[in-house]
């Protein structure tokens, strides 16, 4: 209860929101919810935007920094400052993609609380339709054939929005992207139907999002050969032979 009270304006702005879309334009709760998830990354398009500029720069800077990290494999606490400068000097932010996710994650708690609450719950079962395509309720957890396909969906985009994201990640970023989708999905059993709906819409659009990338932004050209070797160790000059003593 200290977290709903901590995110009690958020709440009451997604309730505002979902209502607008609702009441005043005129669509079903399932809609309004799909359309609360489109202001959401409305909201935060600026930081995607700068998400996908600094991947595209670890992308051009793959060579550099996979150099880096081999000239300071033996020493990690050199290689950490090396990489942090690196990635001062070329603008680059390591994190972004973190952010648009973390930014997410309040609005997707509060739409939880706000789908559990009495006073909104009673709104949605005064103003039918309470379902949404295969959906009965929106305020419940899913049951039956319907909780099997929104795990379906939800498994499946979530992985497509993962595998888009980080289409150039090594094996054990790959392997974690198959795993999380897997490691919540028992958790969307037990959500009401409506957050689920918000999940996958937002997964819909990072598929939507990165396609536009790709389809507008090209991927960034590789380092030269001539680039990467600056970046590595000159060799060790090498040793003067001593003069035999005659």
């Amino acid at each position: 209860m200290i977290l709903a009270n901590v995110l009690q304006p958020l709440i009451d702005l997604a309730e505002v929101v979902i209502l607008f879309f609702h009441d005043d334009v005129g669509l079903s709760w399932g809609l309004s919810i799909v359309a609360l998830t489109f202001v959401t990354r409305l909201v935060i398009l600026p930081l995607s935007i700068s998400q996908i500029r600094s991947m595209r720069a670890l992308q051009a800077y793959a060579p550099e920094i996979k150099a880096i990290q081999e000239r300071y494999k033996n020493d990690r606490e050199r290689q950490q400052r090396e990489l942090i400068q690196f990635y001062q000097e070329n603008k680059i932010n390591p994190f972004a993609s973190c952010i648009p996710l973390l930014l997410q994650l309040p609005v997707f708690l509060s739409l939880f609380y706000l789908l559990r609450s009495d006073s909104f719950t009673q709104d949605v079962l005064n103003n039918p339709p309470v379902g949404f395509l295969f959906i009965d309720n929106l305020t419940e957890s899913p049951t039956g054939v319907p909780l099997i396909l929104l795990i379906a969906l939800f498994i499946v985009t979530q992985i497509g929005a993962g595998l888009v994201m980080a289409s150039r990640a090594d094996r054990n970023q790959r392997i974690i992207m198959f795993a999380l989708p897997l490691v919540f999905a028992p958790f969307v059993a037990s959500f009401p139907a409506g957050l689920a709906v918000y999940w996958i819409t937002t997964n819909i659009w990072t598929l939507g999002q990165q396609a536009v990338v790709m389809r507008f932004f090209p991927p960034p050209e590789h380092s030269a050969p001539e680039q990467v070797k600056a970046v590595k160790a000159p060799p060790p000059p090498p040793r003067k032979k001593k003069r035999r003593r005659r």
